[in-house]
């Protein structure tokens, strides 16, 4: 495996969803402990970082296609869409609120990115499958390089997880674990 070679002038850590709601319905904690590492490396390098949650306005503004496999249709606690407290989030971190799985559409990622001049994404959260997903496939259209820390997202299966590391990943960017990236930035 090749060496990361991180510019941290040129890459932008995104989290996806790791918020109370989420991370509590996806036993998410192994992923926040793997994501708050990834949050510290980005911090000592002077990183950007994206804090991104899902949450809408009153329901009207939410996704709702005819589907096979409709989304529950739950009330939610009214911290639901805040994001874990085990995150050190900062006054110079950024934080983006998306109404939909990826977070490119409808938000102004791509020009905060441009803008700071960032070619480069690492990528974590939850829920691989869907918002992780949605946000590479997005990132991929907009050209932007991308890091797939595997470790640091999950999904509601270990077999929705493996199908976008394995085959989906791979065609988008490059998958990593969390450690291989910090140990190597850090050398």
């Amino acid at each position: 495996m090749e060496k990361m070679n991180i510019d941290f002038k040129k890459t932008a850590l995104v989290l996806i969803d790791l918020q109370k709601g989420i991370v509590a319905s996806h036993g998410g904690g192994e992923v926040v402990e793997k994501a708050t590492e990834l949050v510290e490396l980005f911090h000592q390098n002077q990183g950007f970082i994206v804090f991104v949650n899902v949450a809408f306005h009153d329901g009207k503004d939410m996704l709702k296609p005819i589907t096979d496999k409709p989304a529950l249709s739950q009330k939610t606690p009214d911290d639901w869409a805040e994001l874990d407290p085990r995150l050190d989030i900062r006054k110079s971190d950024y934080r983006l609120t998306k109404r939909q799985w990826g977070a490119f559409f409808g938000t102004d990622l791509d020009l905060q990115l441009r803008r700071r001049g960032m070619d480069t994404i690492v990528l974590c959260g939850i829920s691989t499958n869907r918002g992780v997903e949605s946000t590479a496939r997005e990132a991929y259209q907009f050209g932007y390089n991308q890091i797939f820390v595997e470790d640091a997202m999950k999904a509601h299966s270990e077999e929705e997880h493996r199908a976008s590391v394995r085959f989906v990943f791979p065609q988008l960017g490059r998958v990593r674990r969390a450690a291989d990236l910090i140990g190597q930035t850090n050398q």
